[in-house]
């Protein structure tokens, strides 16, 4: 148990210098061509700081154990939206949104949660056919976010969100990417394998496990580069990340897992005989992503009330995981 928690604590060391590595290099690549930073934070960082979540669910899925690779994305979506984006929701009284680069991730996250729910609702099944559609959906949303920076449309004024800093080049910001991103995934790793080690030795069934402590494991590399880009005054990089990783564990993580190896829904939990998966993380799944997206895109500002809220769920929806 000590060489499990000492791993644990460097697997989190790593995740903080990674994910300041991999934040540096984003923006550079943001501000060399002038794209703003909610669109790099909604496809680049997303896939690096969804790459935990891939390779969990997928080697879950392979070895069949199908808790892990269903409560591993739908636990990190809740995670992400109630727990990382709400903390930094509610350390900013308000946050500007730009609902240009927002609206396309959210549209197609709840077109991709709807295919989902709707699978785990009628069938419970989640076959290869759908998992090949999730990572279609995964394959059509770069394309439409990428030719959308290019066309014009997304560029932002030159002047807008110039640094002081001095501009690096253009392989050191790639570097600084690539680097981060695999430094992130060992991180990940070292805390999701010892985190399991110490959840199991306090005798916590493997679906809540999926559900909370991996799913926060593997979010860990979305929570640092949410507080660093915070800290270093980028918000907008911060909540494309949480967005657009959203719609990657639903379209990537979960397609990717379907494919290898096609699951049944978990059944191990139940609540007046109904699987708790349908009544309650699915729900919350789409309360939470709801609660932050909506609000923000008619007002076009995050308020701190909404972080608040979202903390208070996910301390509820926790404390049910484990004591309900």
């Amino acid at each position: 148990m000590i060489k499990a928690i000492i791993l644990f604590l460097i697997g989190f060391v790593l995740l903080i210098k990674g994910g300041d590595w991999f934040v540096d290099g984003a923006v550079g690549i943001a501000h060399r061509y002038h794209i703003p930073e909610i669109l790099i934070g909604a496809t680049v960082v997303s896939i690096g700081t969804t790459i935990p979540e891939v390779m969990v669910s997928s080697i879950a899925a392979a070895v069949g154990q199908s808790q892990t690779a269903y409560g591993n994305a739908i636990g990190s979506v809740i995670c992400n939206t109630a727990l990382i984006s709400a903390i930094t929701i509610a350390a900013k009284a308000s946050a500007d949104v730009d609902t240009r680069t927002f609206k396309t991730p959210v549209i197609f996250f709840f077109c991709a949660a709807i295919l989902y729910a709707g699978v785990a609702y009628l069938s419970g099944y989640f076959s290869r056919l759908i998992g090949i559609i999730l990572l279609a959906t995964f394959v059509a949303y770069m394309t439409i976010t990428v030719r959308q920076a290019f066309s014009g449309k997304l560029v932002l004024d030159p002047e807008d969100g110039e640094e002081e800093t001095k501009e690096l080049p253009l392989w050191k910001d790639v570097l600084y990417l690539i680097l981060g991103a695999a430094v992130i995934a060992v991180g990940a790793k070292l805390l999701v394998d010892n985190g399991k080690i110490i959840a199991a030795g306090l005798g916590v069934p493997e679906s809540v496990i999926a559900l909370t402590v991996i799913a926060l494991g593997t979010s860990l590399p979305e929570l640092v580069t949410a507080i660093t880009s915070l800290v270093k005054g980028h918000a907008a990089l911060s909540l494309g990340n949480i967005v657009g990783a959203n719609l990657f564990n639903l379209v990537l993580v979960s397609g990717m897992a379907m494919t290898i190896r096609p699951f049944n829904i978990p059944a191990d939990k139940l609540i007046s005989g109904h699987n708790a998966s349908l009544v309650v993380d699915i729900p919350v799944m789409f309360f939470v992503m709801a609660f932050m997206t909506i609000p923000a895109l008619c007002t076009k500002k995050l308020r701190r009330y909404q972080g608040i809220v979202l903390l208070l769920v996910y301390a509820g929806y926790v404390t049910f995981q484990f004591f309900l």
